[in-house]
């Protein structure tokens, strides 16, 4: 059973597929704090670890998964059966969700890391799928701001969270609008 399942909480099982006939509201906000509080550990961890695919990328790409997975889950029940307290919950992980991200892309040192590996002769024994991720995690470090000078990274930051809250305004009006179309 994988180590994030908790008895009760269908967001974190990663066992099969996704139980969304499950998922209420109340079970987001402890789901996504753990699975938060999880991966910034591995971040913390990845930040120390070697630069190699089994001490670093591996675990680090682990936790961010579960936390990718979980609330990929509410994101589609926030947008395909809406309700209040869903709602309420959504909004209320979504700054959360959105600064760990911001963070994860700014994160300098493990930018560095992600160049150490794709430099080190070992690179090009890895399997087409791992080295295609690495490259993916450097282009996304690029557009996530982690090349952006220290000044400037705080101004990214509240822009992706302003952006992510317009964009989560604009899906709950279009919602609430044809919900409430009638002729």
């Amino acid at each position: 059973m994988p180590r994030s399942f908790q008895l009760g909480n269908p967001l974190l099982d990663f066992s099969g597929l996704p139980r969304f006939s499950e998922i209420g509201a109340g079970h987001v906000a402890p789901a996504i704090e753990r699975l938060l509080a999880e991966a910034r550990n591995a971040m913390r961890r990845a930040e120390d670890a070697p630069a190699t695919w089994d001490r670093f990328v591996q675990p680090l790409e682990d936790a961010t998964e579960r936390l990718s997975r979980a609330w990929g889950q509410v994101e589609h029940l926030h947008a395909v059966l809406d309700s209040p307290a869903l709602r309420e919950a959504y909004n209320a992980s979504l700054p959360k969700i959105t600064q760990f991200w911001t963070e994860l892309g700014q994160n300098q040192r493990l930018f560095d890391k992600y160049r150490e590996l794709k430099a080190a002769p070992e690179f090009s024994a890895l399997a087409p799928a791992r080295r295609k991720l690495v490259e993916n995690a450097l282009r996304d470090f690029r557009l996530g701001g982690a090349e952006l000078p220290a000044e400037l990274k705080p101004r990214y930051a509240a822009i992706q969270e302003e952006l992510a809250s317009l964009s989560a305004k604009f899906s709950e009006n279009v919602l609430d609008a044809t919900n409430a179309f009638s002729i």
